[in-house]
């Protein structure tokens, strides 16, 4: 009896044991259900990732809106092409963080590369609220500090990475879709914290003793310092180091046991389709590449075609992106339930579709020029106003706006921007409606390519792709402003959003050739069947 239940160690006498006993082990724990107390810390863990997801996001768009007034006002030598660049910053410091530190998480537990990323991102917002200190160069101290928030905001390889690694296949799916909803309600929102301190206004509080000002564009910084600090307590405190396989049974996890405790799961075997890999890659750059236009031209179009002032440019579209991200927490309910029925790949060639006319709706089409400012007349801009061209009084702001012998900036579209003299302004009424149509798609878009990738990868280590899925997106941000403000800066709107609207009709005929490659890992193999 005691040899019958004694386990594998009591082979027969001289005879090899089938299995080692490390062997016997690893087997034994692949059949452990997992623990009610696992199951609770792991969830935990994952929601602290999308929090940390979220957060990545939002230290990118809180200044969206203000970066342009404020850097105008610290540094007047700084012109729209150098905007672009400060924008772009963010985005190369986050291609070139993301895969050191997902390298760094592959040989150390994650809570190591967590941490020092958003103490990174911290120490930068600290010294972005600074920047109106030195006496010169302050263009370039706001360039340093945008690029190391965006060095800290690479850790976003190490949340994927761990989320793939901390679900079953039936928990990916709606794991990544999480965590692009995340990602994309944070850069939706960001703008609406900044909202939020313009009340402040641009003199604010003085804080003599440190040098410090509190206004309108240093307290959306000092705000995300502080959710930074939030975050890093939470780690310490919440996250823990969590794996399962893709049947759900709790494993060990590779950073604390070394490689040679990882076993190969029979339902990897396969290979990629690198095809649909290179393709979701490309449309996830065309999706960030115009959200990024989206959100770096809003406040210099408004300025230009509204005769927005500084202060107001940053008001108004904060209240815009706040109704278009509540419009975003809808569409990510809605579409989870939607691509059940549809599949993801019909939802996302719906949302480009969205994006193009988005695109398209804000095209000059009018004859009516917008407001000049002519640089040798201070504090005035001359209207070019045709009389046979009336606006309904919803969409007229010229009475909101105060009288121009009263302004105290100058306002109107620049005459160094030689085509302000030819191009027909953009309504109002084009522009929120594009902003709703764009503000549609984008999440669309966003979390389709998330869940796409993330099914095409199956049960493979997704480290390493999803490092290259955060650079693709880097590249699109960095792109992004950089081509907006030189287009728009030399050539106006008409060029720049004309050539929008041919990358994403081009992103609509790729995905038309790899349609039928964009599915699962275990469909391609036969291992399950195709829903949608």
């Amino acid at each position: 009896m005691a040899a019958a239940v004694s386990g594998p160690e009591t082979a027969s006498e001289g005879q090899e044991p089938l299995l080692s006993p490390r062997e016997a082990a690893e087997e034994e724990s692949r059949d452990v259900v997992e623990t009610q107390e696992h199951y609770k810390s792991r969830w935990r863990s994952i929601w602290i990732m999308y929090l940390t997801m979220f957060l990545s996001s939002v230290g990118f768009s809180i200044v969206i809106m203000s970066v342009w007034p404020y850097l105008q006002k610290i540094d007047p030598t700084a012109d729209a092409s150098f905007l672009g660049w400060i924008i772009a910053s963010y985005s190369i410091g986050q291609m070139v963080a993301s895969p050191l530190f997902g390298l760094w998480s592959n040989y150390r537990p994650r809570r190591e590369p967590l941490v020092v990323s958003t103490a990174i991102s911290v120490a930068a917002n600290c010294l972005y609220a600074y920047v109106h200190v030195p006496h010169s160069h302050n263009k370039y101290y706001m360039l340093t500090a945008r690029a190391l928030v965006g060095f800290g905001a690479g850790n976003v390889a190490v949340v994927r990475s761990y989320i793939a690694g901390a679900t079953s296949l039936t928990e990916r799916t709606s794991a990544m879709a999480n965590t692009s909803a995340c990602q994309a309600v944070g850069f939706i929102l960001g703008p609406v914290f900044q909202t939020c301190f313009t009340l402040i206004g641009e003199e604010g509080i003085t804080w003599k003793l440190v040098d410090l000002q509190l206004n309108m564009y240093t307290a959306p910084v000092l705000f995300g310092a502080l959710l930074g600090v939030i975050n890093i307590i939470l780690i310490f405190a919440i996250f823990r180091e969590r794996r399962v396989d893709d049947m759900g049974r709790q494993c060990t996890s590779i950073n604390f046991e070394g490689e040679d405790s990882s076993v190969l799961d029979q339902d990897a075997e396969g290979n990629i389709d690198h095809v649909a890999v290179v393709a979701i890659n490309f449309l996830f750059f065309v999706i960030l590449f115009v959200f990024a236009v989206f959100e770096t031209i809003a406040t210099p179009l408004t300025m230009d075609m509204y005769s927005w002032t500084r202060k107001e440019a940053v008001f108004y579209n904060g209240i815009i992106l706040s109704v278009v991200g509540v419009e975003s927490v809808i569409v990510f309910l809605v579409v989870k339930i939607l691509s059940k029925k549809t599949g993801e790949r019909a939802i996302l060639h719906g949302g480009l579709l969205i994006v193009l006319v988005g695109f398209f709706i804000l095209l000059p089409w009018g004859k009516k020029l917008p407001n000049i400012q002519w640089q040798e007349i201070k504090n005035n801009s001359i209207p070019r106003t045709m009389p046979t061209e009336m606006l309904m009084p919803l969409w007229n702001l010229q009475a909101m706006q105060p009288p121009s012998n009263q302004t105290v900036e100058p306002v109107g579209c620049p005459v160094t921007q030689s085509w302000c003299l030819n191009t027909p302004m953009i309504y109002l009424a084009q522009y929120i409606s594009s902003d709703i149509l764009i503000g549609l798609g984008y999440p669309v878009c966003n979390v389709m390519s998330y869940t796409l990738y993330s099914k095409i990868l199956g049960p493979k280590p997704q480290g390493v792709y999803m490092g290259w899925l955060t650079a693709s997106g880097s590249g699109a941000r960095i792109l992004g402003p950089v081509f907006v403000s030189q287009i728009y800066t030399h050539l106006g709107p008409r060029w720049a959003f004309s050539l929008i609207c041919g990358i994403v009709v081009l992103s609509l005929l790729l995905l038309e050739i790899v349609y039928k490659r964009l599915i699962a890992f275990s469909v391609r193999y036969g291992r399950m069947q195709e829903d949608c």
